[in-house]
């Protein structure tokens, strides 16, 4: 089973920046300052388990994990309409920050940074059956949104930008900002998981089977995988969905393509393990996916994480439909892409009106060659 997509390019500098970078510079007024989405419906459904056989203490426990961002309060009124058809956007980031226990992961200088290093827009359909994911590149030059962030501060506008700058920037709320200003689409929720918790997630699942059809070896991000069969362990699954050198032409859009292949591995592996039979076992996955995840406030509890699983246990690898936001080389820097408008806007438009994204927005677009490297074991 592979997953498609559409590729982004290029090895992006420290800042999220490019030499086009024309900042408009930051107006700071009050001083101040990715994945995981159905692994963490599937555990929220896990934890009304615990609540349910008399562990309250260890349901209290699990709620002070999470940590949330009012993103709401943070951009105000000034965003698309909410569509009220039955279906829910959710923004799904995995952050790669530059200290603590994700320095030995990310590399880089440990200076308390972040970036976002995996952008998916996840739209459920109305039902809850199935879903569409688009992927955006995190090398794609933008126009960035004046967006205040959580702790007040207010971010101008800059042009020709890296899509990834906005997190860098402004964290939670510049992101999804960044992301409604692109697509035209509200984003209903934030998800946002990091390096080491992803890791730990996959360790505590017992692993995720994956087939690769050629060798990957990757010394930087730690991965090196014959062509066959394996049950990949938290370090290697970390590699996999990082790696941008060890398969391919070396481009982000390629890497793009194994994590699209990774998530539906890891779904299909998901739906067969009990861990509803083994309390100790469903307990320790829990505790380490609440604390490795961010959410938006209205997510911000085990009982509204809960409910949120509810409405999406129905979603199979078979029912998730995923690629690559449109994109193209750009013409004046073969590293970085840029958006196709009028096939983006297919795809936009789609989602806006609940339907399938037709087959045309992605064809012609910038490609990678990872696709049907990886596929569920």
């Amino acid at each position: 089973m592979s997953a498609e997509s559409t590729p982004e390019s290029g090895i992006p500098d420290e800042a999220g920046t490019t030499g086009r970078h024309r900042a408009k510079g930051s107006r700071r007024k009050p001083r101040g300052r990715r994945k995981g989405l159905l692994i963490m419906a599937w555990t929220a459904a896990g934890i009304a388990v615990l609540g349910g056989t008399g562990a309250g203490y260890l349901y209290f426990k699990l709620n002070g994990n999470i940590k949330s961002v009012d993103i709401d309060s943070a951009l105000g009124t000034d965003r698309p309409t909410k569509v009220d058809n039955g279906s829910e956007n959710i923004l799904v980031l995995g952050s790669d920050t530059r200290s603590g226990s994700n320095k030995k992961l990310g590399g880089g200088v440990d200076d308390g940074s972040a970036r976002s290093d995996t952008a998916m827009i996840v739209h459920v359909y109305e039902g809850h059956k199935k879903a569409s994911v688009v992927s955006v590149p995190r090398d794609t030059i933008i126009d960035r949104p004046e967006c205040t962030d959580t702790k007040g501060v207010t971010h101008d506008a800059a042009s020709g930008v890296m899509f990834n700058s906005a997190y860098s920037t402004g964290g939670a709320a510049c992101a999804v900002k960044t992301v409604e200003t692109l697509s035209g689409i509200r984003m209903d929720h934030y998800l946002e998981v990091d390096f080491s918790g992803f890791e730990k997630i996959i360790d505590e699942l017992g692993g995720v089977q994956v087939t690769t059809t050629k060798n990957i070896k990757d010394p930087d991000s730690h991965l090196n995988l014959k062509a066959g069969t394996h049950t990949l362990d938290g370090e290697q699954a970390l590699g996999l969905v990082r790696t941008r050198h060890g398969v391919g032409d070396g481009s982000d859009l390629g890497r793009i393509q194994l994590q699209q292949a990774f998530i539906k591995a890891l779904i299909n592996q998901v739906k067969h393990v009990d861990l509803f039979g083994d309390p100790t076992k469903l307990y320790d996955l829990a505790n380490t996916a609440t604390k490795a995840v961010t959410t938006d406030s209205d997510l911000g509890s085990v009982n509204k994480l809960m409910s949120f699983a509810t409405g999406l246990k129905g979603i199979s690898a078979a029912n998730m439909h995923m690629v690559t936001m449109p994109v193209q080389y750009d013409p004046a820097d073969p590293n970085r892409v840029i958006v196709e408008e009028p096939k983006a806007q297919q795809v936009w438009t789609a989602l806006k009106n609940d339907r399938a994204i037709p087959r045309s927005a992605t064809e012609g677009t910038a490609k990678g060659d990872a696709g049907g490297v990886v596929s569920a074991g």
